[in-house]
């Protein structure tokens, strides 16, 4: 088994030489304060005095690989069950932590899972055209309340029932215990309840129930996940100089230190599909707030703009091997890199002074999204301007008088973007049917030379959404929503999917609007051609 790693590349030069030299006070520090040995004993003290409360409730991620075998038999059987009856074809309602470790788990064993993190009705309709006769639906929220989990709950329960088939029969739910969910579930006689441990924040929860059920459901190896998890535990813990989580956590915050509070995440060979998602997730939300933390920018490939050409505000680290030129680079197993970069970002917690376990800006968004769904009616305000199939909405003062154009209007609003800020694309859209959304990110960054992320909203909101709000505040936001043709409506909800949808993203925007950053939002009435039409006007703005 390979554990992960992450090793200089000689290669690489001066540049290299002057990170190491920088993270070796780091390193012996941390060798010294015997923070590998206190994390793997879960020291809640880690982080000091005013982190020791939450601290002390989450740190049972760091024995997983062990505690978590018993729940892979439970599933074990229940997958069995379940494919004796002839379903085969899992569902997985979830957001965050609940759906981006079951995507990469299932994707990287090359077995189907349908993951529903949207609010999208196109791409909730697409989940429920498939064979409702196979399927299952696992319903995953930690805290039991998840409004667009507890959507797609409510609607796949109606779809059952239409379809004669028993509801209760097809839902497995995963939550903590005691959430209003457990009880929900109990209440109504679902198929099987697990109870993940409490004492695990979501996105340390890989490898709970939250990780597994899913993708054990679906046909995964868990057996052999929590192994390769299990394999580099003891280095992980051990309070020596070479021990990869230090080696990598002292990069990073020696990197942070000199002004690079941005992580550029490559994929170059890992054989892992989609790690660079879930990593964004534990990254964001655990290091960004307090003004300070570590942005995570995932890229397409070691070739796209933004990765080896990053300037003195980025640092590029390559999941899989290193390419010359590259500072830094992890490789190993799934389970292995999991582990890894769990117990190094808790350590760039330690090294930033901040708590890694909490995410205080995550419920202001939801807050403000819930105040507009109270009042479904109220009027969208009208667009500033109209360029064809985009409508172009700007609060006062971001573009000049006049501004006519959607190039006009980007050439404006990229202008906001401070030298070493960043841009951030945010797509509320069906990430299948608009997935040609995601050329925006490369065009745009190779057009400013900023670094710019990409999310699919709302998931990016219980990602990179805490780092927008209490991370550096040096970024711009493009928000793209879009025209809703056929709307699904929530049983026993006074609103429509697309409501919510359009609520998320406008609650978004108000709360960053709040936080006095730029905020343009493009409406596509037709998404084809919207899209479209938006590429075209990017690759013309400026010139």
């Amino acid at each position: 088994m390979t554990q992960p790693d992450e090793r200089p590349d000689e290669t690489a030069g001066t540049a290299q030489e002057r990170l190491l030299a920088e993270a070796r006070p780091l390193i012996e520090q941390m060798v010294a304060d015997r923070v590998a040995s206190r994390l793997a004993a879960q020291d809640a003290t880690l982080w000091g005095p005013d982190a020791e409360s939450e601290a002390s409730i989450r740190l049972a991620w760091t024995g997983l690989h062990e505690t978590s075998v018993p729940v892979v038999r439970e599933i074990e059987t229940l997958h069995a069950e379940l494919r004796a009856e002839g379903l085969d074809r899992v569902v997985l309602a979830g957001m965050g932590g609940s759906s981006l470790a079951p995507e990469v788990i299932t994707s990287t064993a090359g077995v189907p899972l349908v993951v529903l993190d949207t609010t999208d009705p196109g791409q909730v309709a697409d989940a429920l055209e498939g064979d409702l006769t196979r399927t299952v639906l696992v319903v995953s929220s930690k805290s039991g309340s998840t409004v667009e989990t507890d959507s797609h709950r409510r609607i796949f329960e109606q779809a059952f029932t239409d379809a004669g088939i028993d509801a209760a029969s097809r839902i497995v739910v995963v939550t903590d215990p005691g959430s209003p969910l457990d009880e929900a579930a109990t209440e109504a006689g679902y198929r099987k309840v697990f109870r993940a441990d409490p004492h695990v924040g979501g996105r340390y929860s890989a490898l709970t129930a939250f990780g597994l059920v899913p993708s054990g459901l679906a046909g995964a190896d868990l057996r052999r996940l929590l192994d390769d998890a299990h394999n580099p535990a003891p280095k992980l813990g051990s309070d020596v100089e070479d021990n990869p989580a230090i080696l990598l956590a002292a990069a990073l915050g020696a990197a942070h230190t000199r002004g690079s509070e941005k992580l550029v995440l490559a994929d170059t060979g890992s054989g892992i599909s989609g790690f660079g998602e879930w990593a964004e997730q534990l990254i964001a939300e655990s290091t960004g707030k307090d003004g300070t933390g570590l942005l995570p920018v995932v890229v397409e490939n070691p070739d796209s703009p933004g990765f080896t050409d990053a300037r003195e505000d980025a640092t590029p680290v390559a999941i899989g091997p290193s390419p010359k030129g590259v500072l830094l680079a992890t490789e190993g197993t799934l389970g292995g890199l999991f582990q890894l970069w769990e117990t190094a970002i808790a350590l760039v917690g330690r090294l930033l002074s901040i708590n890694p376990f909490d995410q205080p800006d995550v419920e202001a968004a939801k807050k403000a999204a819930r105040s507009l769904l109270d009042a479904p009616s109220a009027d969208v305000a009208a667009p500033s301007f109209v360029d064809g199939p985009v409508e172009v909405h700007a609060p006062d003062g971001l573009l000049p008088e006049g501004t006519d154009t959607l190039a006009g209007a980007l050439t404006a609003f990229l202008g906001t973007v401070p030298e070493f800020g960043y841009l951030s694309v945010q797509a509320y859209l069906d990430r299948i049917a608009d997935a040609s959304a995601i050329v925006l990110r490369p065009e745009l960054a190779r057009r400013t030379g900023v670094q710019t992320t990409f999310g699919w909203g709302p998931r990016f909101l219980h990602s990179t959404g805490q780092y927008h709000k209490g991370g550096h505040q040096n970024g711009a936001f493009l928000q793209l929503t879009g025209a809703v043709t056929d709307d699904i409506q929530v049983p026993g909800r006074p609103y429509t999917l697309g409501t919510l949808q359009q609520a998320q993203a406008l609650g978004d925007g108000q709360v960053l609007r709040e936080h006095g950053r730029p905020v343009l939002r493009l409406h596509l009435t037709d998404r084809a051609a919207g899209l479209a039409h938006l590429v075209k006007a990017v690759q013309e703005a400026g010139t």
